[in-house]
């Protein structure tokens, strides 16, 4: 990402993958003539992943992103994934005015099977632009929504937050509430031990 604009673009291809799908009247059309006639064809649109996938946290950074996902499907997260990389690179590639492959290979994956990993990778991905800049309000996360100062409905926090609304797990009886969770990062080196096996650099 070299630009807000890139940013922006990136978050509405996920906002348009991750919503209900447009109704027909509602696509946008345009005419083409063929021998004489003219024809109203509605636009082409990516495909749509509203039940396929929730999006449970996400932070772009500078030279990658961080997608904490959930699928319904087990060929889902592959098809966003692919989805998402070619339209995005195409939109690159044109508006920076160059050529070839954008992404260095494939993406990486990790199944997350536990709560402590859920919870502390989630506290990760919001904490990954500290690494840019002090503020994580400004950041292209999802932590705004996560502290209710935004509301994007492609985005489900849920699974995070109703951890902290009756906090049974005793890793969070230290903390009141999810930003005390992420931002008493410093002084807490337990999450470095649980996600030693899940975080990939």
């Amino acid at each position: 990402f070299e630009s807000d604009q890139d940013y922006s673009v990136f978050l509405n291809y996920l906002k348009e993958a991750l919503s209900p799908a447009p109704k027909s009247q509602e696509v946008e059309k345009f005419e083409v003539e063929i021998n004489g006639f003219t024809f109203i064809k509605p636009k082409r649109q990516p495909k749509n992943f509203y039940n396929e996938i929730e999006l449970i946290a996400y932070a772009l950074m500078p030279n990658h992103f961080h997608l904490l996902i959930k699928q319904g499907k087990q060929e889902s997260m592959e098809t966003l994934m692919r989805s998402i990389a070619t339209r995005y690179s195409m939109y690159f590639n044109k508006v920076h005015d160059r050529t070839g492959t954008l992404f260095q290979g494939i993406y990486k994956a990790v199944l997350v099977e536990d709560e402590n990993y859920l919870l502390y990778l989630s506290r990760y991905i919001h904490l990954n632009p500290k690494e840019i800049s002090a503020n994580l309000m400004s950041a292209y996360s999802s932590y705004a929504n996560y502290l209710k100062l935004k509301n994007s409905e492609w985005l489900n926090p849920r699974p995070v937050l109703d951890y902290f609304d009756q906090p049974v797990n005793p890793e969070l009886k230290k903390y009141n509430d999810y930003k005390k969770f992420v931002e008493g990062f410093d002084a807490d080196n337990q999450s470095n031990n649980i996600l030693r096996d899940l975080v990939l650099e």
